[in-house]
């Protein structure tokens, strides 16, 4: 069973109507929480305020701004009918006619249900889609603690996720593939090759809001190759996925990496360049054509490698691509820590960070289990070639995610307006 926080329980603690009504019960209708209902009431107000704008002078920040608040018009509109056509069926109930009073009765439990839905449309709607939700992404994958082993369990992760992407007919692009040069022929049990530090572009629109769920340490526990004594192995592999550097010709506005107040933004004197002979296997221009490439960005300490391609060029622009990602999330994780702190004693337990175990793979149980969304699933080889059970893995962090934000956009509303009420007592003395 699914023992995630699904949105449904983040909304059970507002009051809601007895599903067994009796004829006379006059149950008060379920409402959304008074802050959210505050922030969706004003969210429309100024999508309507913008329309009516709109009609007379086009501005083009403010058709994309209504474009936003469109959804949350709607939902709200929709919540609004709902709750009245409940209200209208309670008030029904207290009626002298009694084929009234059983007609109310009968329809009582679906318009329930329709409002319990439009209720959890709205939410969702009120809830702020993550910056780089709709960007393509990069997906890293390093050996952590646990050896050669991990080397191996590493490369199974590399072709779990590129075989899981093609499934869905996603392309992906193998941006860096570096396997250990101390290992020499030695391969796992499953004929994976000690892999140091691989690198996946998906160019897929909403990408990384497909995966942002997947970031953080995946362990694995099985039986090694080389294991003489059947004992059982523990290694881990984090798995990094992080919002893709988009074309130039693409940005615009807060993405555009020419606008210093865009995540993508870096000073080019703050980044050391270096030039360096490629190493290791991959043909005669190795270690005769300087075409690696280095960067590192002085300020965060953040270093780049790449030496994939026979073209310095090429490897430069990957480069400079890999380093504003990294960057960019950086900084966006920065602000997400302060956000989280602001609200620790509500949100404490759902902060999930990149050292957190967030999955096991356990070989001799067949089992893979998230350890966020709980969820348990069987038939480990479906999920290690990308198959049905890794993406109800993949679904159910992602549910996860979407109520882990609903409960922090809660907590923010509820905190404004007990600030707004705080601020209010102090005037009025």
């Amino acid at each position: 069973m699914v023992k995630f926080l699904s949105i449904s329980i983040v909304l059970q603690q507002q009051p809601r109507a007895n599903p067994t009504l009796g004829p006379t019960d006059t149950p008060s209708p379920p409402t959304l929480p008074p802050a959210l209902l505050s922030r969706a009431r004003a969210l429309s107000a100024e999508y309507t305020a913008l329309r009516a704008a709109l009609e007379h002078d086009f501005s083009p920040a403010s058709a994309r701004r209504m474009g936003d608040l469109a959804s949350i018009a709607t939902a709200l509109q929709q919540w609004e009918d709902a709750r009245a056509a409940l209200a209208e069926l309670q008030g029904l109930l207290q009626s002298a006619d009694a084929e009234l009073r059983s007609m109310a009765q009968d329809e009582m439990q679906a318009t329930q249900t329709q409002l319990d839905q439009q209720t959890l449309k709205l939410t969702q709607a009120l809830t702020p889609k993550h910056p780089f939700a709709a960007m393509p992404c990069l997906i890293e994958f390093r050996p952590g603690p646990g050896g050669m082993e991990g080397r191996f369990f590493a490369d199974s992760l590399f072709r779990m996720y590129k075989q899981y992407l093609a499934n869905k007919g996603v392309g992906v692009r193998v941006v860096k593939y570096e396997t250990s040069d101390s290992a020499g022929d030695a391969v796992g049990a499953d004929g994976e090759l000690p892999l140091q530090e691989a690198i996946l572009e998906v160019a897929h629109e909403g990408a990384y809001d497909m995966l942002r769920g997947e970031a953080g340490m995946h362990r694995v526990q099985r039986i090694p190759a080389t294991e003489s004594k059947g004992r059982t192995h523990t290694s881990a592999v984090a798995v990094w996925v992080l919002p893709a550097f988009p074309e130039a010709d693409a940005l615009a506005g807060e993405d555009s990496w020419d606008n210093p107040e865009s995540d993508f933004y870096l000073n080019a004197e703050e980044v050391r360049v270096e030039v360096m002979r490629a190493r290791g296997a991959g043909g005669q221009h190795v270690n005769k054509t300087e075409s690696a490439v280095r960067l590192t960005h002085v300020p965060t300490g953040t270093v780049v490698a790449i030496q994939d391609s026979r073209s310095q060029q090429r490897n430069k622009e990957a480069a400079w691509r890999l380093l504003r990602s990294r960057v960019a999330q950086q900084r966006r994780e920065i602000r997400e820590e302060q956000a989280y702190a602001l609200r620790n004693s509500v949100l404490a337990k759902d902060k999930m960070t990149r050292s957190d175990k967030i999955r096991t793979y356990n070989y001799g149980q067949d089992r893979c289990t998230d350890h966020r969304s709980g969820l348990d699933v069987h038939n480990l080889p479906n999920v290690l070639e990308g198959g049905e059970m890794l993406d109800r893995l993949v679904e159910s962090v992602r549910e996860w995610l979407v109520a882990r934000d609903i409960r922090a956009m809660m907590a923010d509303e509820e905190a404004k307006a007990a600030a707004e009420k705080a601020g209010e007592k102090k005037g009025g003395k």
